[in-house]
């Protein structure tokens, strides 16, 4: 596939330009939103909507204030910071970052899938979302303390509003005059898929926010001419200010707006690359847009765009890959169907946890609770005191965080609820570390009445949803990995589930090694074929459960192995690993325990890249296991004599 974009030459080319700052802004969006395709697609992954509706409004301000610092320091960031790539395509073509960088959105040493302090010039780190305003906050009061001026102009999404944390932080704004600030939400009326109005109705949000002091103006985002007189005037007023920003996700080519939606109707470009046909058609109609602003306005500008060869992705149809999100969706259904005290709530994502089809079957038994964990969690707490079965659907980096308290309240309730964790693990590692949920089993470990589960393949997800509603009495924490994974193994045939103990996935006899979920297992297959290549056999014991173990089921399998693995997609702090060996130093009878416990895990906040790329830094890929399996047992001589 060739993909185009704007070459640098021609930014710079435009900024020499003595034309109407105006004009000059409207054409740098334009340029921009070539780039952000590129990069985009180039990456295979990331968010076009919100960065379409945002660049109008990002490329003014980084032109207008963030360049010039003469009477203020002025910042700029996005609190929602799914629009990155805008932020990233303006900051390239202004020389804010190395232009070369648009070629590594998304790869290990490039720009990370959301802002990141360690790439130059961006002033926090977001992704989670609701921290803005707050993160804005902070930095007016270092500049005041250092007796310096300055200027915070902070973005936000529309949806973002469902968090709690924006309205905590409007509070004291007026209190405390922070006329250095300005908001701009992007209210392009879109979540991630549905339309906020369908989602979480934010009403009148202009009277919302001005009841704190603020004032606030409504315009069109897309309309540099309107949008800078306002800014202009809000500044001067020297007040704390908020912009309303009227703007349409995916505007500036015509196939990617969602402005002709049905109520309910989901929008498709809200996050991924695009078809290689719709990516052609998109540059070819911004091309017609940029050409036709350059001629309107006389402007010398040589348009022209570069190319670069994307290869293809070498994958083998005949690998099968399995959707363990498919069979959790197929698996629920089964199970409400037979059991109607079941209720559904998510945290808008239907489309990534599956439950779109649960919601066309059971549409009274479904609830959208919006960007609002807490919120929802303490729904379900009082749902499973009148007797219903609640299963609570988010991504585990934010249901295991966020409404912490919440599920720590419910568990003192002695009620049963369902946590369903999805994008649990370090992969995908395209949206870097805010999406990666790597201390969820830390972070849920300690709260009592709670098991922490993770299926390891398709046939293991139906049989632990099973076991979390038929069987178990307390609630549970399921943790799913989102993305399509190679399977090389199937569960035995007389396999079951049994509360704290597993099942051998591969026979060995030299080293015995303990993992969970898809991931991992299938690395520690790969790195098992490598080493029956020189006459060592590992035994792989697939262990679903992340915070309890069965002692004497333990003790059983490692009766005999001199050397024990322990393989984590999480944390080594706090991670199965971890529990394991507490389990080992407790039991009284050490005679057959290994003399060597090594635990592989990650120790370092996780990187951002593709998933090849991330596995490898982490040294949690296949190769990178064997080679601490290696390292580990030639410490032991005497081990390798016998070998």
């Amino acid at each position: 596939m060739t993909l185009s974009f704007v070459p640098h030459k021609i930014f710079n080319n435009l900024l020499k330009e003595e034309i109407q700052p105006e004009v000059k802004s409207e054409l740098l969006s334009y340029l921009c939103r070539i780039n952000i395709l590129y990069m985009i697609n180039n990456a295979g992954s990331g968010h076009i909507g919100t960065s379409f509706s945002s660049i109008d409004l990002m490329s003014w301000v980084f032109l207008k204030y963030v360049l010039d610092n003469s009477a203020s320091k002025n910042y700029f960031f996005s609190s929602k910071g799914h629009d990155a790539p805008a932020m990233y395509s303006v900051m390239s073509s202004l020389g804010l970052i190395d232009f070369n960088l648009i070629h590594k959105l998304r790869k290990i040493d490039g720009l990370p899938g959301h802002p990141d302090v360690n790439t130059p010039n961006v002033i926090t780190n977001t992704g989670s979302l609701g921290m803005g305003i707050s993160k804005a906050k902070g930095i007016i009061k270092a500049n005041r303390l250092k007796k310096r001026k300055c200027r915070v102009f902070v973005m936000t999404g529309d949806g973002e509003l469902q968090e709690g944390q924006f309205w905590e932080s409007l509070m004291r704004v007026k209190q405390e005059h922070l006329h250095e600030l300005i908001i701009i939400i992007d209210n392009n009326k879109f979540q991630s898929d549905r339309t906020v109005e369908y989602t979480s109705n934010l009403g009148e949000l202009k009277k919302k926010i001005t009841s704190f002091g603020i004032q606030t103006v409504n315009i069109n985002g897309h309309n540099v001419f309107e949008f800078s007189k306002h800014i202009n005037e809000l500044i001067l007023s020297n007040q704390p200010s908020a912009i309303i920003a009227n703007t349409i996700k995916g505007n500036g080519v015509s196939l990617l707006e969602a402005n002709n939606l049905k109520p309910g109707e989901f929008y498709k470009f809200h996050s991924g690359a695009i078809p290689d046909e719709t990516f052609t058609k998109s540059i070819n109609e911004l091309s017609s847009k940029i050409n036709q602003i350059i001629s309107n306005n006389s402007i010398y500008l040589d348009f022209e765009l570069e190319n670069s060869y994307k290869p293809e992705s070498a994958i083998s149809n005949s690998v099968k890959k399995e959707s363990l999100i498919e069979e959790y969706s197929i698996s629920l259904l089964n199970q409400a169907r037979k059991n109607k005290s079941i209720i559904a709530l998510d945290g808008d994502l239907i489309l990534d946890t599956g439950l779109i089809p649960f919601e066309k079957e059971f549409p009274d038994r479904f609830f959208e609770c919006g960007i609002a964990e807490q919120d929802m969690v303490s729904q379900a707490g009082t749902l499973a005191l009148e007797g219903f079965l609640p299963i609570v659907h988010s991504f585990a980096s934010f249901l295991s965080s966020r409404p912490n308290e919440q599920i720590y309240n419910n568990a003192t309730e002695n009620s049963k609820i369902i946590y369903v964790g999805s994008l649990a693990g370090i992969l995908p590692g395209g949206p870097g570390h805010s999406h990666q949920s790597v201390r969820d089993i830390a972070s849920l470990s300690g709260i009592p009445n709670l098991e922490l589960v993770q299926p390891s393949c398709s046939e293991e997800v139906s049989m632990i949803l099973n076991y979390c509603i038929n069987d178990l009495k307390e609630s549970s924490y399921i943790r799913l990995c989102s993305i399509p994974i190679e399977t090389h193994f199937s569960l035995p045939k007389k396999y079951k589930i049994e509360k704290g103990k597993g099942t051998t996935i591969a026979e060995g006899k030299d080293i015995i090694i303990f993992s969970y979920g898809p991931v991992m297992i299938n690395e520690l297959l790969k790195t098992r074929s490598e080493l029956m290549k020189i006459g060592i056999k590992i035994k792989i014991i697939n262990l679903p459960w992340l915070n309890y173990v069965d002692s004497e089921w333990l003790k059983e399998q490692i009766k005999g192995f001199e050397f024990i693995f322990t393989l984590d997609d999480h944390y080594e702090s706090g991670g199965q690993g971890e529990m394991l060996l507490s389990n080992i130093s407790q039991q009284n009878d050490k005679s057959n325990f290994p003399k060597t416990y090594f635990k592989i895990g990650i120790n370092e906040v996780p990187k951002c890249g593709s998933n090849e790329e991330v596995l490898s830094y982490h040294k949690i890929d296949s190769l990178s296991i064997l080679k601490t399996i290696k390292e580990t047992i030639s410490k032991n001589s005497t081990y390798l004599e016998n070998k």
